[in-house]
């Protein structure tokens, strides 16, 4: 069924299209990118991207001053991904050509393999997505977001969009739940928790804050509370690669945890949950469906 779904062209479309962006409100992706398990999932996938020796050594060679701009970084991880799934065509394919401006610009030699990169190859940026997609799809399912399986074959299928326009070939991408399982199972003889992912996890539990918002607002057992559940909704492997003490929650732990946070999140106004780009994507497609 995922087969079936049409692949948007990413450079011609109509007003009506534009204004819809490369998914719209009847995709499964808005579905999952808007439910609040979606930011525990984004926090798994950078667990998860930064098994990858090579992906992460280009995350942490060009990352000077990093903990300095930590959450701007992370502000724009999150525009980035948030533009591509709510804003208009333009806007997505605008902010995809920076990406990958930016992206040309970058390369070293990762130390354990010794393997000259540029951070644009295309079997890095496809380890970023499979992620993304893999991390997304399941926390939404594991913390209680009704999905059948057709409709997460559907959603892997829809995220080809998201690839193509960042520069992943096309082939490369997988198209169903079961491919994409199938890309994860093949890469992991090569996945390592390096020292730089080691370091790069504990930074996402330990985020750098001021003083007075750590004192005077729940910033820091908030975000420690989305930090843990993402850790422990990775695959048992992955946790295991990292081995950090503290962080054993079984799989049905972790799972009823996920559901409890997402219940209490899901109670509070959309309006509230949803950032400034999903809430202009919303009232955009209403503003359609007004005129028709």
């Amino acid at each position: 069924m995922s087969r079936l779904v049409p692949l948007p062209s990413p450079d011609e479309w109509t007003a009506e299209e534009d204004r819809l962006g490369f998914f719209g409100p009847d995709s499964v992706t808005w579905r999952i990118h808007a439910d609040p398990a979606y930011h525990v999932g984004g926090l798994r996938a950078l667990m998860l991207q930064a098994l990858h020796p090579v992906a992460m050594d280009g995350v942490a060679r060009n990352s000077t001053g990093f903990r300095d701009e930590w959450w701007m970084r992370m502000s724009r991880t999150g525009q980035y991904m948030e533009t591509l799934t709510f804003g208009t065509r333009t806007e997505a394919r605008r902010m995809a050509a920076r990406v990958r401006g930016l992206h040309r610009q970058l390369s070293g030699v990762e130390e354990t393999t010794g393997r000259a990169y540029r951070v644009d190859d295309p079997d890095l940026l496809l380890w970023v997505h499979a992620c993304a997609v893999d991390s997304l799809l399941t926390t939404a399912r594991r913390a209680g977001v009704p999905l059948t399986d057709d409709d997460a074959d559907r959603y892997v299928a829809e995220q080809v969009a998201a690839a193509r326009l960042v520069g992943v070939p096309l082939p490369a991408v997988p198209r169903s739940v079961a491919e994409l399982d199938a890309y994860l199972e093949d890469i992991r003889p090569s996945l390592a928790a390096t020292p730089a992912a080691v370091h790069g996890v504990r930074d996402l539990f330990l985020p750098p804050m001021p003083g007075w918002v750590q004192v005077l607002t729940p910033a820091r057992p908030a975000w420690g509370t989305l930090a843990t559940l993402g850790f422990a909704t990775l695959p048992a492997w992955a946790r295991r690669m990292y081995s950090l003490p503290g962080m054993a929650l079984t799989d049905a732990a972790a799972t009823g945890a996920l559901k409890a946070v997402r219940k209490a999140l899901v109670a509070l106004p959309e309006r509230t949950r949803w950032s400034p780009i999903a809430r202009a994507g919303w009232e955009r497609v209403a503003a359609l469906d007004s005129v028709a």
